[in-house]
């Protein structure tokens, strides 16, 4: 098995309650995702886990989304952890950089793993099995049981889900 890269951008997956100032805040650590592949797969998949950005992802950039895109070059099959609101905008980008020979899957949640841990672990699950089994290089968004290529899925705000087109 090939191994595997998680980009861990940031996103409401990963934020937490400050109890200080009352907000949610976006975690500059791995530890949601590290839990999830520990409990799930048990170490059984061989990854690489790059905490980068740590945005949400309203507050993504070109550049940012271009640190992502460099992340990529070394490896074949690649899971990015992702805010919802705008992982269409990086699967559109990563798209269009012609990454020969990938295939990249973009996950996220609605909720924060830390408040509601059932989505991101199901959504985070969904999306590495399928990157382990897929042979197929495109780009991805998986979300709410559906991995489907990135232009044939969005986000349904009226409904707060993901759907097909």
């Amino acid at each position: 098995m090939r191994k595997i890269l998680i980009i861990n951008s940031g996103g409401t997956f990963n934020k937490v309650y400050n109890e200080l100032n009352g907000e949610l805040e976006v975690q500059k650590n791995n530890d949601a995702i590290e839990e999830i592949v520990k409990i799930a797969f048990r170490n059984n998949i061989d990854i690489t886990i790059k905490g980068v950005l740590h945005k949400d992802s309203l507050d993504l950039t070109h550049e940012d989304r271009e640190v992502i895109s460099n992340l990529i070059e070394n490896y074949e099959k690649v899971l990015i952890v992702h805010g919802t609101d705008t992982m269409d905008i990086t699967a559109s980008y990563l798209s269009k950089k012609h990454l020969t020979g990938k295939t990249v899957v973009l996950t996220g949640a609605m909720k924060p793993f830390s408040i509601e841990p059932i989505e991101a672990t199901s959504n985070l699950c969904i999306s590495l099995h399928f990157l382990k089994e897929c042979n197929e290089h495109d780009i991805f968004i998986g979300m709410h049981g559906l991995v489907k290529k990135y232009n044939k899925i969005n986000k349904n705000r009226l409904l707060g889900k993901f759907e097909l087109n």
